[in-house]
């Protein structure tokens, strides 16, 4: 099922309205997998692609994302769509027609409006990435265009944003 970011979040954030107070909203942020075009507005996933894609499903092992949060374009949801699939987490689509900063900050709302103990995956782009990163309290480096194996985790508890650069999938070729 997909939706827009805020009526998303509204759905997603009635999955837990009782958290301890030692549980942390978790975040992960992945760039989208490898594209089949460079030249293509809005192109489908190579074969490298859709193996990454598969292997962020990995992460969800010891549990599901409550909420997986797209951008509109199907590189996106293509890389979320095997944990989608696997784990039959809500999808959000956070709009890009206002520009960079307005995705990014609805983005930011709509994670720090989930439940304390919410799990969310957050499928972006090479320059979308890091400022959703930074904008939750995380500091990463701008990403490279060649930069596909990057994999953000923070941890969101208390007024308080611990996190960690991890690799994910076959390395970059950068």
């Amino acid at each position: 099922m997909t939706k827009p970011l805020i009526a998303g979040l509204a759905i997603a954030a009635g999955l837990a309205l009782c958290a301890s107070a030692a549980s942390a909203q978790t975040v992960y942020i992945v760039r989208h997998a490898e594209k089949a075009s460079d030249t293509e507005r809005d192109p489908v996933l190579s074969e490298a692609g859709m193996a990454r894609a598969e292997a962020v499903t990995a992460l969800f092992e010891d549990g599901a994302p409550d909420l997986v949060v797209v951008s509109p374009l199907q590189r996106t949801r293509l890389t979320a769509g095997p944990t989608v699939t696997a784990s039959g987490a809500f999808v959000a689509v956070s709009p890009l027609e206002a520009g960079v900063e307005a995705h990014v900050e609805t983005i930011r709302q709509g994670v720090l409006a989930l439940p304390e103990d919410a799990v969310v995956l957050i499928s972006g782009h090479s320059n979308t990435v890091p400022l959703i990163a930074r904008a939750l309290g995380y500091e990463t480096p701008d990403m490279p265009e060649c930069e596909y194996d990057r994999l953000i985790r923070i941890e969101l508890r208390n007024d308080q944003v611990s996190g960690e650069t991890l690799r994910y999938g076959a390395p970059s070729t950068c």
